[in-house]
């Protein structure tokens, strides 16, 4: 754990007495305009329950990298730094370290340093095998750079970016449909070409470095990051309040997880696009000129990306159920942002 911890610092590390707290050097702020510093923090949800059943516990932590770090990416931020905490009924040495030095592995792909961490054990709170982990990361951009719905023009178009997987999202609904069917996580899915668990564990594949070579080498506009709520309701978080986001549904190919869950539980598209991210990981925003740019340096990480859709000046058109997934659904005021809308229009291939 150690040695995959080491492996993460930067030369903006500052060696600190005692441990009580990590340190960067912000020198490198200096040189910045008008630096906005980015945070976010979060946690991997109930997927944290298979690793636990799976006793499988080195790739949990690259899920929580990608849930915090790709988030501030979104705005356009340059990680500095990050911390966990994990929070168990018994320490279990091995187990822990495992868990960090996956998370450690990740912040070495994503060139941030894991700054800082705490192990809290909870007897008679928590069983003793039972374990939790959170995160947070803080970055940098420049003011006048910053990402976001005030950048997106009516014209622009929205290109989809793959997802390695269910990511970290939507494991509640997983469990129930897979715990009702009676299978077990060792059972080979030929769909799957490997176990149900194996599918699950899918680590969360890390946009970080990506997004920003592409905020460095194109021109996007905003880039949405597709966690709990699908597609629609993050998307629309990045829309200003006069346009809409067109989405065809015929452009996304959905892959076999998703229609497995979705027969094997008998749910209906409606919910099944309301909670997970159906092949889609990461969205950008930008002029129809710069596609090819984005497709081109997606194909750079080993990521395939291709437009799904437009954006377009706010209609009411649509607003209909649409829960066989062919339906056209208006989305909008998600997550508590005021901004524009979503409309999904045709049928998932």
């Amino acid at each position: 754990m150690r040695s995959a911890i080491a492996s993460t610092m930067t030369a903006d590390v500052v060696d600190a007495v005692g441990g009580f707290a990590g340190m960067i050097d912000a020198s490198a702020l200096r040189n910045y305009r008008r630096p906005l510093l980015a945070t976010s923090t979060d946690g991997v949800g109930t997927k944290i329950a298979i690793a636990q059943a799976m006793g499988v516990h080195h790739t949990i932590g690259q899920d929580l990298v990608g849930m915090v770090v790709d988030d501030i990416a979104v705005v356009g931020a340059r990680p500095l730094l990050m911390t966990d905490y994990i929070a168990c009924g018994r320490v279990i040495p091995e187990r822990i370290a495992d868990i960090v030095r996956g998370v450690a592995l990740a912040c070495e792909y994503v060139k941030v340093p894991l700054l800082g961490g705490e192990t809290a054990e909870h007897p008679g709170v928590m069983e003793p095998d039972d374990y939790d982990i959170a995160g947070a990361a803080t970055g940098v951009v420049e003011a006048d750079a910053v990402l976001g719905a005030q950048r997106v023009q009516e014209g622009d178009v929205i290109v989809a970016m793959a997802a390695s997987g269910l990511h970290s999202n939507g494991y509640s609904l997983v469990r129930r449909i897979v715990a009702d069917a009676g299978w077990k996580l060792d059972k080979e899915v030929p769909e799957f070409g490997r176990t149900l668990g194996e599918e699950l564990l899918e680590p969360t594949r890390l946009y970080s470095p990506l997004c920003l070579d592409l905020a460095a080498r194109g021109d996007v506009h905003a880039f949405s990051h597709v966690t709990g709520g699908g597609l629609a309701a993050n998307l629309a978080r990045v829309i200003p309040v006069s346009l809409q986001a067109h989405i065809d549904r015929g452009e996304v190919e959905v892959p076999a997880v998703y229609r497995v869950l979705c027969e094997l539980g008998s749910v209906d598209w409606r919910d099944a696009e309301d909670t997970w991210n159906l092949g889609i990981g990461m969205v950008a925003v930008l002029p129809a000129h710069d596609v090819e740019t984005v497709t081109t340096v997606c194909r750079e990480y080993d990521c395939e990306a291709w437009p799904v859709g437009s954006i377009t000046s706010a209609s009411a058109e649509g607003a209909v159920d649409g829960s066989t997934g062919t339906g056209a659904r208006l989305i909008s005021g998600t997550k508590g942002v005021a901004g524009g809308s979503v409309l999904l229009h045709g049928a998932y291939r």
